[in-house]
Parts: C-alpha cells; structure tokens; sequence
C-alpha cells in the first residue's frame, strides 16, 4: 500500500494539516499510522466527512466576522440573505460560496451552523492565500501583523506614508516575484494594506499591481488577533480553492447550498469598479454565470445570486430579469459606502436571485 504524509493529504483534501492530524487521532482515516512524529496515510484514503451535528449555535460565543473590509461586502444585507438559508431541515448539509471576497455570508453561516462540507473559492490569489495562512498559519500571522501595527501606528502622517508606500511596494514585489516561501509575509501585507488603505479598498491596475492610495484612519486595527484566530479555529475543515467559479461544480451537488457574489455589474457608466483581480467580468461573463446557474440547478443545489440592480440608473433596463428569468428576482434596499464621490454614497437597490 502507498502512503501520503499528513501535509500530501491536506493539499488533496483542501483542509489543514492539523485538521488531517486530528482526523487522525480520533481514528478517522482507515489504516492511517504514526511513525515517529507524523502520520502517514494511505494514498486511496478519501477525505472523512466532518462528523460534526448540524445545530444553531445560539451562544456559544464564537461569531467571526470578516477580517477585510471589502467592496461589495454583503454584511449589511445578511439580514435578508439569511433568509434563504436552507438549513433548517438537515437536508442541506454542505455550503458552497465560489465569489468568497471578504466572507460576510459565509462567517455568518459558519458562527451559527455545523455543517458537513464547506467550500470556498476566490480567482483573486492574495485574497485565497490570506484565507489559507489564516486556517494554516495563524500563530506566525498574528505575530508579524503585531510587529506592524507597533511600527505603523506611533508615526506621524507623513511617516506613515512612507511605511505604507514601503509596504505596498514590497507587497507588489512578493506577488510578481515571490513563491510559496513568502506566502505568510504576502498574507500579512495584504491585511495591513486592507486596514491602512483609502476606503479599504482592493484594486490592482492593468498589470495586476496593487495600487491603491493610504487612507486616513487614526488608529486602525491591523492585527485583530481574537477575531483572526476564531476565523482560523472555524475554517479548519473548510476547503479553500484559488480558481474560477466552475470549478465549485465539482463540489456541489443536492445537498449543497450555494452563494454566489460575482462582480457587481456597474449601474452607471462611470461606475466600473469590478477590478479585484486584473481579471474583468463583463456581460458576456454575467450570462456564462446565469448558465452555470441553471446547470446548478438542474443538479438540485439550492442558489442564491447577488448583484446589482441596473433599474438603478435606467428602469427600462431589464438584463438581470431576463437572464435569470426561471428563477426568482427580488430587490432589496442597500447603502452603498465604498465610492470616491462622497454624494454618490447611499441607498440603492440591489438584487437577490433564487431558484427555491
């Protein structure tokens, strides 16, 4: 029989380590043995499904919340959205968000429900291994976010800028130039530059560059050890894939719900803020996800898409309804706070899509 080491089964399986470790001791990997200090696994072995009973968590006290400010961030519709959630009967065992950004939705489900699989993806490659030094590595993160946030926070603005433009400069070099040595350092950068930036924005040029300005916080919190180390404690088990939306078909099936937040399509001409990665998503893209909507669909998944509403700025625009026309469109007010302009800041519509 071939055997793997815990490290090979963890990469396989899209789990950490530890998380193999303890699928180990608790003897649920058939023929898996210590030798020495490490656990060997057969090759053939498939990834146990998390024992854990599906339950709302009333107060157990481990809410998370998102570690980046986003934009698009989804934590102030949670209260609709949640709405959808399929849970309650048990049928619905497995949650599925391949749009993850700054995880508003799935720590929400994550703080009140066990379940047994949970995927999450993301194109943007900072944004996932953030997500993986996180479950994987937080001991190391937390401390090098603790070194710059004594650095950061006693300069004055000037001086601030300066170590911020510092940071940037080197963040943008590990990303052209780095490899996997220099993912826990680009992991820590990518926080710091999200909670010291203007808006707290993530935008890259043309050339895939992170180039967005210092903003003006006072005192911001770079390292909010207690919530990323409860962050880190919940996606354990949780399976953390960098690649585009169609590779979640893989995981979904009729015991899956699954979320869906692309890039929102802009509602004005000069409104055209989708570049998170230096990858755009334009219509031709929004119809290709409508497609693989109706594929989840047919697989019996349960769906809900987010986007926003064009009626916004033209109430004869009907694209989202006519691409989504078998499913149900609902609008929703929201407030949109992420914008250079400041009057241009406030409530909006925005769409919620269902197929159930």
């Amino acid at each position: 029989m071939e055997y793997m080491s815990a490290r090979e089964a963890a990469d396989k399986w899209g789990i950490s380590q530890r998380r193999v470790a303890v699928l180990c001791s608790e003897n649920r990997i058939d023929n898996a043995a210590m030798v020495g200090n490490m656990w060997i696994i057969p090759k053939i072995a498939k990834k146990p499904l998390d024992a854990r009973s599906i339950r709302y968590n009333k107060s157990d006290g481990s809410k998370i919340k998102p570690f980046l400010k986003w934009a698009g961030g989804k934590g102030q519709l949670l209260a609709e959205i949640e709405k959808y959630y399929p849970f309650a009967d048990g049928e619905i065992t497995k949650y599925a968000e391949p749009f993850v950004g700054g995880g508003a939705v799935l720590f929400d489900i994550l703080s009140k429900y066990n379940l047994k699989e949970v995927y999450i993806g993301d194109i943007n490659a900072e944004l996932i291994n953030t997500y993986r030094i996180i479950r994987d590595n937080i001991d190391k993160l937390v401390l090098m976010l603790g070194v710059m946030q004594s650095e950061f926070i006693p300069l004055d603005t000037e001086k601030r800028k300066v170590y911020y433009l510092a940071k940037r400069e080197h963040f943008n070099d590990l990303k052209v130039n780095g490899d996997e040595s220099v993912n826990i350092e680009k992991a820590a950068l990518m926080i710091f530059l999200n909670k010291t930036c203007f808006n707290g924005l993530f935008r890259v040029n043309k050339k895939g560059l992170f180039n967005v300005p210092m903003g003006s916080y006072k005192n911001p919190m770079i390292c909010d050890e207690e919530n990323l180390r409860a962050v880190s404690e919940k996606i354990q088990s949780v399976t953390i894939v960098c690649a585009d939306y169609r590779e979640s078909a893989k995981f979904i099936d009729d015991k899956t719900f699954v979320y869906f937040d692309p890039p929102y399509r802009p509602i004005t001409n000069t409104a055209s803020f989708t570049a998170y990665t230096e990858n755009l998503f334009n219509d031709k893209e929004q119809i290709e996800l409508a497609e693989f909507v109706d594929y989840m669909h047919r697989k019996g998944a349960r769906v809900v898409v987010s986007n926003s509403d064009p009626k916004n700025s033209n109430i004869e625009d009907n694209f989202f309804d006519n691409i989504y026309s078998s499913h149900k469109v609902k609008r929703v007010e929201a407030v949109r706070m992420i914008n250079c302009n400041s009057k241009a800041r406030g409530k909006i519509k925005e769409l919620l899509i269902s197929n159930y």
